[in-house]
């Protein structure tokens, strides 16, 4: 009775180690709706500049990370702004989104008018630099990499993921493209839309692109409800809980995160309509 006992008290100790085990790269406490709307996370953040002067490839930006070591590694995402746009036009997403436990890089582009195919490659170059030479390499999981971008910078994170199938997630905000169509996308992809948008209608834009999307890839195209085409350059708390969401999920593998995004979340104030396939990680 006693060893039965012993052996049950065993098992139970056992358990949350083989939990661990099994998902290596979760970061920070257990989730809750408050958690992820919330201004800022769990982590505290430091930042630090990157000058143009210093990098090929792309016009440089900020780095945002937690200052924390002693969870390891962190996903890492970068983020591209949109037509005639700066760095400081997406730099909100930067303090709000490493807070929740990843390495953030918002990007200036080589120039204001550069096109999304070009958007695309300086978003992978940035990725390369962060990884290989940025000062806090060290700190970063080089297998685990999304982008992200706002207009012509939606239309770059479609074609760097694209371009790098390895990318473990992408989202395009408010997206700008000729090319309208994806099949070869094989990254987990989140599409926003604004339903005001009339620079990038979803009509045109966000809806074609998530429609064209395998359907048996990890998808989803949230339609924000009362938006405009520059939503996304303001503080945001329904962008950033279902972009803290979809990263967590596929960057970190954490399906604690699952429950923000399946069953799919129904139209609100601030969602006008919401799209997926259900169910993740499939």
């Amino acid at each position: 009775m006693a060893a039965a006992a012993a052996l049950s008290s065993l098992a139970f100790l056992a358990a949350p180690a083989a939990t661990a085990a099994d998902n290596p790269y979760q970061r920070g406490p257990a989730p809750t709706v408050a958690s992820i709307e919330a201004a800022r996370g769990s982590y505290a953040v430091s930042q630090t500049s990157v000058s143009s002067l210093s990098v090929t490839g792309f016009g440089g930006g900020t780095v945002y990370y937690p200052t924390s070591t002693s969870d390891g590694t962190f996903g890492a995402v970068v983020i591209s702004p949109g037509f005639t746009a700066y760095e400081s036009s997406i730099s909100w997403l930067g303090p709000r989104l490493a807070s929740q436990g990843f390495v953030v890089f918002t990007i200036d582009t080589l120039t204001t008018l550069d096109q999304p195919d070009s958007r695309g490659r300086q978003l992978l170059a940035a990725l390369d630099y962060l990884t290989q030479r940025s000062s806090v390499r060290s700190r970063v999981d080089a297998s685990r990499l999304g982008v992200m971008g706002h207009s012509m910078g939606g239309g770059g994170t479609l074609e760097a993921a694209k371009s790098r199938p390895s990318l473990k997630a992408a989202i395009p905000l408010t997206g700008w493209n000729t090319d309208k169509t994806w099949p070869e996308i094989s990254t987990p992809t989140l599409i926003v839309g604004a339903d005001g948008d009339t620079i990038a209608p979803v009509a045109t834009h966000s809806e074609p692109f998530y429609e064209s999307l395998p359907a048996s890839l990890d998808k989803a195209y949230l339609e924000l409800n009362g938006a405009t085409h520059f939503t996304p350059n303001s503080s945001n708390t329904t962008i950033a809980k279902y972009s803290i969401s979809w990263l967590k999920r596929f960057i970190d593998d954490d399906t604690r995160y699952d429950q923000f995004l399946c069953p799919l979340p129904r139209p609100s104030l601030t969602i006008e309509e919401y799209r997926g396939t259900c169910p993740l990680g499939s």
